[in-house]
Formats: structure tokens, sequence, C-alpha cells
């Protein structure tokens, strides 16, 4: 079966068979030069979209206003741009207008030098028109042409610039970065669904913990996440907390993550939103309650950026029980089972552990877990609920609220292994709650 590369290539000999000019463009060029396996090709040519759709015969016009198509191989897609340049932008993110026209000025219309490479496989050449190589070189991120007037453009350039310099590793050049902290306000004009896309890029990646710190240096934390921005100078009991801050917490315990799961990093990055508002000090700084502040803030920021449903509930679960993992040696078995069975397990579990590695470094409990978890898998799985509501009618009990602390009280002593058959449930449940 065809490699990635190997469909990108047919695609551009195809097009050149045909007379156009195509060329590998943007990302999966910049991770060529710098020996990286790119995860996406995008090809660049001198076709017109209707061009493109005549000579393959499975494509999707995605976006042909702006020159774009998605040409399909097998379950691998593509997209293919017509060079392109473009005419002013009035509401920060659309141009007013788009011409078809050569690569060199496709290039110049670009985001940033790094994305700006395109590499000719025929003659196996780089063509660089704008110094990318040389940033790739020296590890910067620098827009093309003027800043203001690309971050202009697309206010969304201000994050993306961000996540580059972050999963690269790169520092962004200064000019770039004065303009990213001028213009940091107006991240505002761009949805929230797109920031947040970004943002979970940004955490879900390498490094996350310096696109934390580079959010901030920029401005753009307190426009976009200012409950985040608070956690700086929020001082913390060093007895516990001996890493200093509750930011500085935050941005080693990001440090930690080794997933890609948005779950994770998204609880990790809120887990302790709640103590700036929540912090006392009495005997010594105290944070009372701060998961549950902090899962009610959470839920609040997760819907201004218009995460959906689940991922809102999945993520301020892990704020909320973030806390509970102190106690776990001391819950009743059926308490810690009912625990860990819950979806979010896994990812609080992980939470907690780079949690502790990034304050006092103790695991205890996160061995204890791991121990508990590998045991209760041995275990042979629950049979059957031993009572249902229906068998409760039929012993002479009332449908309504007492059904369910009953039904859990029977599954609690089941998973502590007090109960184990229908006919015992029953006569354990009419000695603790008796008929009236």
């Amino acid at each position: 079966m065809p490699s990635k590369k190997e469909h990108a290539l047919y695609i551009i000999s195809t097009l050149r068979q045909t007379g156009f000019e195509a060329l590998f463009a943007g990302g999966c060029v910049r991770d060529m030069v710098m020996g990286k396996e790119p995860h996406d090709y995008d090809i660049a040519t001198r076709a017109l979209p209707e061009e493109v759709m005549k000579i393959f015969p499975r494509t999707v016009p995605v976006g042909v206003q702006f020159g774009v198509v998605l040409v399909l191989c097998e379950d691998e897609q593509f997209e293919v741009a017509t060079f392109r340049s473009e005419g002013g932008y009035t509401d920060g993110r659309h141009p007013s207008c788009v011409k078809f026209t050569s690569s060199r000025e496709d290039v110049l219309r670009r985001d940033f030098t790094v994305n700006g490479l395109l590499y000719d496989p025929q003659e196996n050449k780089v063509i660089d028109y704008v110094g990318g190589v040389k940033d790739i070189e020296r590890k910067i991120i620098r827009t093309i042409g003027n800043p203001r007037q690309r971050f202009e453009e697309d206010k969304l350039r201000l994050l993306r610039a961000v996540r580059f310099a972050t999963h690269l590793e790169f520092e962004i050049e200064p000019e770039t970065f004065r303009t990213i902290l001028e213009l940091s306000s107006q991240i505002s004009a761009v949805s929230a669904e797109r920031i947040r896309d970004e943002l979970v890029k940004i955490f879900t990646g390498p490094h996350p913990g310096k696109g934390l710190d580079l959010l901030s240096q920029t401005g753009l934390l307190k426009m976009i996440l200012p409950e985040v921005e608070a956690m700086k100078g929020v001082e913390q009991p060093p007895e516990f907390h001996p890493e200093g801050d509750v930011y500085i917490h935050t941005k080693m315990l990001l440090d930690q993550i080794s997933s890609v799961d948005r779950i994770l990093a998204l609880g990790a990055l809120l887990h302790d939103v709640g103590k700036p508002p929540t912090k006392t000090l009495s005997d010594r700084i105290r944070f009372n309650n701060h998961q549950n502040v902090g899962a009610r803030m959470s839920e609040e920021i997760l819907k201004r950026l218009r995460f959906s449903n689940d991922d809102i509930e999945d993520i301020t679960a892990c704020v909320q029980n973030h806390m509970t993992f102190k106690d776990v040696k001391e819950m009743r078995v059926a308490k810690l089972k009912r625990f860990m069975a819950r979806p979010t397990f896994a990812a609080e579990l992980e939470l907690h552990r780079i949690d502790c590695l990034a304050s006092h470094g103790i695991l205890e409990n996160w061995h204890f877990l791991k121990e508990k978890y590998e045991e209760f898998q041995k275990e042979v799985p629950r049979p059957k609920p031993l009572l249902t509501g229906n068998d409760l009618i039929q012993m002479g009990y009332q449908p309504g609220p007492r059904f369910k602390e009953i039904l859990t009280a029977v599954e609690d002593a089941c998973l502590e292994k007090t109960l184990n058959t229908s006919q015992g449930a029953m006569t354990w449940v009419q000695k603790h709650f008796p008929l009236p």
C-alpha cells in the first residue's frame, strides 16, 4: 500500500504531466528541512480549482473561492491549493478578494518564514523566497514581511506564532514578539472555536509549559484565560509546594505531560484555577474548597471557549476530583471501586502523578492505586445487580428517593463481598431498611 508521501508525489507528478507547475508547500517542507517526517503533505500548484477537479476523480471543493481543493487517494486526503495572492482583510480573517498568481506571490502572503518554503521533488530542491531556511537554522519564528500587516490580516496568527515557537522550541523574533504584545488585545476578534483549537494544540503538543509561558509573556493569556494569569504571585505553603506559586506549579505540571490527551492537558491547566479566589491565611496558607470552586470556574471557562459538553464534563471532573486522591487509602472498598470505575479515572490518576511530581514528589497514593487497580482487574467481573427496583416493589417498598439509597447500599455490600445472592440481599435489606 502506498505511503502518504507516495500519494502526494503521485498528485504532483499527475499535475505536472498535465502541464501545471506543482510543489510541496508549507509545514511539510519545514519538517523536511528539519529532518522530520511530515504528518501531512500540502501541495501548491498553478492549476485552477476546476482544473484540479477535472484531473483527479475524487475531490472535495472545500474552499474553491480561495483556490483550495481536497484530493482523495485511497484513505488519505491532500490539500491542493492554487498559487494565490490576497486583497485587503476587513474582518481580521478573510481576504476581500483572491487572485490566482505565481508561486513567489503565493509565498509572500503566508504567515511565517518557516512556513513559507516550497519544495520541488523532481529537482530535489527547496525554493526559499523569504529566508525560511536561515530562520530554521537560527530557530526563530518571524513573520513574512511586516508583522503588523501579517497579524492584522488574520488575528489567529498571534496564537499560531506561540504554537509554532512552542512545538518547534524556537524563539519569536524580537519585532514579531513586540507586535504580538502590542496587538494581543485584538485576539478577542477571533472566534472562540478557533482560539479553543489553537489552545488545545498548544497544550497537547510538545513543551506545553513553554507554551503557557509564551502565552503569558505575549499578553495573550490574560486576554484568553485571565483566570490562569491570576495564578501568578499566588503563594502556596512551602511544606507542600516548595516549587513556588500556583502559576509555577501549573507550568511545572504541564511540563510533566507526555500525552496528547486533551482532557488531561486541560485538566492539568485548570486543576488549581480555584486557588486564587479561595486563598486564606490562618495557621498557614490555605485554599479551602478550591477544587469545587475551580470546577465551577472551569465549566465557565470551557463553555466560553465552546468546548463540547462531553469535554466540559470530563475536564471539570478532573478538576473536581484532584484533591480526592489524598484520601484514597481511607476509602471503603466499595467507594474505592466506584471511584476507580469512573470514565475519567485514568486521566485523573495521571494528573495526580504529575501534580505530585510538580510539588512534594510523594507518590505513595499513586502506587497504592496502581496496585489496587491490578488487584481489582483480577477479580471476577461483577454479575447482574442482586436486586432491582422491581424486586423492592415486590417486597413492599414504595418507589421514591429511598430506592436509590437502598440499591446503592446493596451494591456497596456486593462490592465489599458481604453479599453474593439475591435472597441474601433481600434479607439484608429487610434488616437494614425495615418497612414502615
